[in-house]
């Protein structure tokens, strides 16, 4: 799956809004600094998992999440699962495939890393079920965004 894949950058347009809605107050632009941390260059991505729902047969997207390599360290980026399909199982799949994905690229990385938001209680839950941990804050957003909340996932 292409990050460019017109179903999974509508997703994540809808991500866009969500977290818009949760930590932007309106009519304030955003911090060119947290901008610049939170934006994605599609040549970093080294695979993007998109779920799709064949409700229909209408294929649509449900879930998404990409993965880069950050200073030699393997990091989720862009994990949403859309708000009607939460509960139900979609984002463990989802992060199970992530990690499927390093073990298989990676054999012997010692971990997966991810950063997400205080705001984020839902994506917090998720991860420490999956077995997550908390870390130190590490950057790109120290500085940018110093509420993140920052976990890691042991491969090892």
């Amino acid at each position: 799956m292409e990050y460019d894949d017109p179903r999974a950058v509508a997703l994540r347009a809808r991500m866009d809004v969500e977290m818009g809605a949760r930590y932007h107050t309106p009519g304030v632009p955003m911090d060119p600094a947290v901008q610049a941390v939170l934006t994605l260059d599609p040549a970093e991505v080294s695979a993007t998992v998109l779920v799709i729902a064949d409700g229909a047969g209408a294929g649509v997207p449900i879930a998404h999440a990409a993965l880069r390599m950050l200073r030699g360290e393997w990091e989720v980026k862009r994990v949403i699962v859309d708000g009607g399909q939460r509960g139900l199982g979609v984002g463990r799949a989802l992060m199970n495939e992530l990690e499927r994905i390093v073990r298989e690229e990676a054999p012997g990385a010692p971990r997966m890393i991810l950063q997400t938001g205080d705001r984020q209680p839902d994506a917090v839950a998720l991860y420490t079920r999956l077995g997550y941990t908390p870390i130190p804050i590490y950057e790109p957003y120290i500085r940018a965004i110093p509420n993140s909340l920052c976990f890691e996932l042991r491969l090892d």
